[in-house]
């Protein structure tokens, strides 16, 4: 029994492979550039475009892993619509897709994604396919937080700086969270649909702080910044059109009353599995 990963060689889909690997599962990681997987691990190339290239990856598995890379939306969902046609020509027995912090239960807010979205056309191909498969639906990433112009002033001058209200609540997580929760939803595939992950009840900017204070062993507080100021931030690392897309987000995120998993889908009602405190995720910065 083989287990597919993408995105095998980066932030969200390597946790899942060592994830895996470690939980005993044979895995094969597909990638761009499998040549940067880690000595050992079987590995696949694959091609967004071409089809043909993610059916033979898909082809014998009995599970994969997808989240979808980030680009212009109409690329991407052109990605989407190519790796759900794949899956249902290769028909492996379960599929596990990671939202990315695309929102899927909140059609009341502009957050949600529409119809013709990528992650709704890849969930809505797969389902129409037959296949079995679970959805991890995330918020915001831990992760988000090591970028060097916010994790340094952090280090330096003691102050979280990040474009939403100090009181505003987020179901915050880890990508380990998710690669542990992908391995529970492989063991048990009769865990279908929508699983939320993430911190119940939400984390405002002011935990976020107190938990960086814990963790690196002094005073963090949190200072809220607007859309215009993360731009800045962002500019010189990423250009100013990817940095202005981030920021529409955040203004998005910033107009709704919270940004919070539900709880009647979350993984912690769904599963009893409760993801890292961030607390103890903070305290992996010194490690």
């Amino acid at each position: 029994m083989t287990y597919v990963i993408h995105g095998a060689t980066g932030a969200q889909g390597g946790p899942v492979l060592q994830a895996m690997q470690a939980a005993g599962y044979t895995v094969t990681g597909v990638a761009r550039h499998p040549e940067s997987l880690p000595s050992g691990i079987a590995s696949k190339m694959v091609d967004y475009a071409d089809t043909e290239s993610l059916v033979a990856a898909y082809t014998g598995a009995t599970g994969v892993f997808v989240h979808l890379p980030q680009g212009a939306p109409d690329l991407i969902a052109s990605y989407a619509a190519n790796v759900a046609q794949a899956l249902a020509q290769a028909q492996p027995a379960h599929v596990v897709i990671s939202t990315s912090g695309r929102v899927l239960d909140r059609p009341d807010l502009c957050l949600q994604s529409p119809p013709d979205s990528a992650i709704r056309i890849l969930i809505d191909g797969v389902a129409a396919a037959g296949l079995s498969h679970a959805v991890i639906g995330t918020r915001l990433y831990l992760e988000n937080l090591l970028l060097p112009m916010l994790i340094e002033p952090v280090k330096t001058e003691g102050v979280l700086r990040y474009p939403l209200p100090a009181d505003f609540s987020v179901s915050w997580v880890s990508h380990q969270d998710v690669a542990d929760l992908a391995v529970r939803l492989f063991q048990d595939p009769s865990i279908q649909g929508l699983v939320g992950l993430g911190a119940l009840p939400g984390l405002t900017g002011e935990d976020l702080a107190g938990a960086l204070s814990e963790g690196l062993g002094k005073p963090v507080r949190y200072e809220a910044i607007t859309p215009d100021q993360f731009v800045t931030l962002l500019t010189p690392m990423f250009g100013e059109p990817i940095a202005n897309t981030v920021a529409d987000l955040y203004r998005a995120i910033s107009r709704a009353d919270h940004h919070e998993i539900l709880p009647d889908t979350a993984s912690q009602s769904r599963l009893g599995f409760t993801p890292t405190p961030v607390t103890d995720w903070a305290h992996t910065l010194t490690a």
